[in-house]
């Protein structure tokens, strides 16, 4: 009886030391076509997004960082792209129709599994995933990948570079000042 005393302290001690880690789950949500919003912590498929971690106030520096995490990208490029795509507001939509704080076209959305691009938690997934896609088509070439974002990768690839378009010309210019004050101010959203 005394042995097994150590090896139930030594198992709870154990147990506790791990309680944290699940305390740190995520909160993963997703709205139904009628409207009814459903939450998680285990999501079940891929219809639900991170909505925050728990305990932490849903805001969208969380979501950047969560994205920004999951698809191995520097948080200042997700916010400067945020920025010069639709300067955080989550319900814009572009004359040529793009949607959402990340401006994805209805085309791109649908590719990249986006049900709704004016939910911040969505439009940030989307866009994040497909600046992944774009850096990694084209050998993690920055300007080439915020080129793509813009004009889309068949005009990058038919000019070998970013294409001769005055709007993709200064959009690849002001996301990358905007990552650069990013990084530099650390501001937080």
């Amino acid at each position: 009886m005394i042995a097994r005393v150590p090896l139930i302290s030594f198992f709870l001690l154990v147990g506790c030391l791990l309680l944290p880690q699940v305390a740190a789950a995520g909160i993963y949500r997703y709205v139904d076509a009628a409207g009814r919003v459903h939450f998680t912590n285990v999501p079940t498929s891929s219809k639900f997004r991170f909505y925050r971690d728990e305990g932490d106030r849903y805001t969208l520096g969380t979501l950047i960082s969560h994205y920004a995490r999951k698809f191995k990208l520097d948080e200042s490029l997700i916010k400067a792209v945020i920025k010069v795509e639709s300067d955080f507001d989550p319900q814009v939509v572009s004359s040529k129709g793009a949607q959402g704080l990340m401006q994805l076209m209805p085309e791109t959305s649908h590719e990249i599994g986006v049900k709704n691009p004016f939910d911040p938690s969505d439009s940030i997934y989307g866009g994040s995933y497909y600046l992944r896609k774009m850096l990694d088509s084209f050998d993690r070439n920055l300007d080439y990948a915020l080129a793509a974002y813009n004009a889309g990768p068949n005009a990058v690839r038919k000019y070998g570079g970013i294409p001769p378009f005055e709007e993709t010309q200064n959009y690849v210019r002001r996301v990358k000042y905007y990552i650069n004050h990013y990084q530099q101010s650390k501001d937080t959203l």
